[in-house]
């Protein structure tokens, strides 16, 4: 499973932005490749601010400005993007446990904490508690 991003050359200074929406996350380098590496640390270093874990995220240029981020743990990748998902839209575990019509918070919280597993069809049913304008996530498999 991969999520998908975006990388652009801004005008006006040698700069490449790169970002995943999906999981919270944009940056830059001065160069494109720079730029790449940069997405992966930052994602590296909030799954393990998260988590606690170590992982190896491969952040792969597919062209045409289209990035793909995947791990070989793609339930963290999940997880991660339910929270900064939740985080945007200004929700609470709670907030999303109450509108997945559940009386647990905890019930929603492990898969935020990546301790379930999920397929995508219940991944898209918590992202759209998380926040019911989400359009769709980026995601291939």
């Amino acid at each position: 499973m991969e999520f998908l991003g975006e990388v652009w050359k801004t005008e006006g200074r040698p700069a490449w932005v790169i970002e995943a929406s999906s999981l919270g996350v944009i940056t830059q380098g001065r160069t494109k490749k720079e730029a790449l590496a940069m997405l992966k640390d930052a994602i590296e270093e909030l799954i393990y601010s998260y988590f606690h874990k170590k992982v190896k995220i491969v952040v792969q240029d597919h062209g045409n400005g289209v990035v793909g981020v995947s791990c070989l743990d793609g339930n963290l990748l999940l997880s991660l993007s339910l929270i900064k998902q939740r985080e945007a839209s200004g929700q609470t575990v709670r907030d999303v446990a109450k509108r997945l019509g559940s009386k647990s918070p905890n019930a929603y919280a492990r898969y935020e904490r990546g301790t379930v597993s999920m397929s995508l069809d219940k991944y898209d049913q918590l992202l759209h508690a998380v926040n019911p304008k989400i359009s769709g996530i980026s995601l291939t498999i």
